[in-house]
């Protein structure tokens, strides 16, 4: 059993989580052109209809749309979802994009993040159960159920 988890998660790194404190650490050591970075707030993509009509596979990681990282807002820690990609290698970039697709299951919504399909189950369940909390109206749990 072991060794047939062993295979099929065999290439694949799990997730990095940089700390804030190291994140405070490194920043000190990287000079970063303002040129450059003022070019890229241009032309950042504000809207989803912005957002449609750019290349793909995207690389304004800073989304939070975007695959490759995600930010602990009690933290301000950052995870990558892919440490041992670069962002161009990414088949998927964009949530939203995934999201327009349609059905899928929970084997293909775990490749696309760099999850179990256990893990996709549980996060599917407290999104269903968040929702139930919030809407307190019945229609939702007859859609549910």
């Amino acid at each position: 059993m072991r060794q047939a988890i062993e295979e099929k998660t065999k290439g694949k790194r799990r997730s990095k989580t940089i700390a804030r404190k190291q994140m405070v650490r490194e920043r000190k050591n990287l000079h970063v052109d303002p040129e450059l970075l003022s070019l890229a707030q241009e032309i950042r993509p504000r809207t989803r209809s912005e957002c449609l009509n750019t290349q793909r596979p995207c690389l304004f990681v800073s989304c939070k749309h975007h695959l490759y990282l995600d930010v602990n807002p009690e933290t301000g820690s950052i995870k990558l979802n892919f440490p041992d990609m670069e962002v161009w290698e990414l088949q998927e970039t964009c949530a939203l994009d995934v999201a327009e697709r349609g059905g899928m299951t929970l084997e293909e919504v775990g490749e696309i993040l760099n999850l179990t399909r256990e893990r996709i189950r549980q996060v599917e369940a407290a999104g269903l159960q968040k929702l139930l909390e919030l809407d307190g109206q019945s229609d939702l749990k007859d859609l549910l159920a």
